[in-house]
């Protein structure tokens, strides 16, 4: 600071004290040498070394607005943007691609993803395995109440005790002969062996024997010849025959299959039901099939 004062009034100084003609005035003198005049001339040392100092080479300037085709800059990228932490080579002019960490991921960022997505698959095959498997059962299905018995009115033309079996609907009616059937549930002939007509019931019989005939043996070769009555007979705790025909309205030890076509053609009931039909109809009663 002291300097500095003492440079400014030898400077005023030097602008109001005006010299002679024949010699130079303090402010036509140059700087440098004022300076010397003033406090003495600098240091040997200094003064070499800024003799010795090189001149700076003057920079080339580029006009980047030519095509630049062999001059590429490297600029290095963080991990934290392009997620890579690598360099990419840019021309001058170009825009430097961003790259975002929610596209691209790290190395170490996809093995998490691949350990977490195994653990979870991992989790969810030892969950299966582990789940009980639950088998639906054709005793599981049980009978269908819909096809429980049931009395509804009736107006036809038909006479007490003849049977109607409507096979489209699955049901069986009994006439009553006071305006009333009694209704019950069957099970039917499947595809391919269906039927309509017209019969008497020419026989009946309790816990009846089974002989399947050959056509039915030769789709199904594991069939017996004879089966006896029984609870595990097919045809159930009651049959009525049909006329001459193979055709029955018979019982069943397997209640689910009520209200399906599943048979070869008979008419099959839960075997209390046809308990209760076989009680109330004689031989010689008219069964229509339609």
């Amino acid at each position: 600071m002291k300097r500095l004062i003492l440079i400014a009034a030898a400077l005023a100084v030097a602008g109001a004290a005006p010299a002679a003609a024949n010699q130079t005035t303090n402010a036509q003198m140059p700087f440098p040498a004022l300076m010397n005049a003033l406090f003495g001339p600098e240091p040997t040392a200094r003064t070499a070394t800024r003799q010795a100092a090189p001149a700076r080479a003057a920079q080339p300037v580029r006009d980047y607005r030519q095509p630049q085709t062999a001059t590429r800059t490297a600029t290095r990228t963080s991990g934290r943007t392009s997620g890579r932490g690598d360099a990419s080579f840019v021309l001058p002019g170009e825009r430097q691609p961003a790259y975002s960490s929610r596209n691209v991921r790290s190395p170490a960022g996809q093995a998490r993803s691949r350990n977490a997505q195994t653990r979870g698959s991992t989790r969810n095959v030892a969950a299966l395995q582990r789940a009980p498997r639950t088998r639906t059962t054709k005793a599981a299905r049980g009978f269908n109440p819909a096809f429980a018995p049931k009395v509804v009115a009736y107006s036809g033309p038909e006479r007490k005790g003849t049977i109607i079996i409507d096979t489209n609907e699955r049901f069986l009616y009994l006439v009553q002969g006071d305006g009333t059937a009694k209704r019950y549930g069957v099970g039917v002939g499947r595809p391919g062996f269906e039927w309509r007509g017209t019969h008497k019931v020419t026989r009946k019989a309790e816990w009846p024997d089974w002989r399947p005939p050959a056509q039915m043996r030769k789709r199904q070769p594991g069939l017996p010849h004879f089966m006896p009555g029984g609870p595990n007979n097919p045809l159930g705790a009651r049959a009525l025959y049909l006329g001459s025909t193979l055709y029955r309205i018979h019982g069943s030890n397997e209640p689910w299959s009520i209200g399906h076509a599943v048979s070869s053609g008979c008419i099959r009931m839960r075997n209390e039901d046809v308990i209760d039909l076989y009680e109330r109809v004689g031989v010689g009663a008219t069964v229509k099939v339609i």
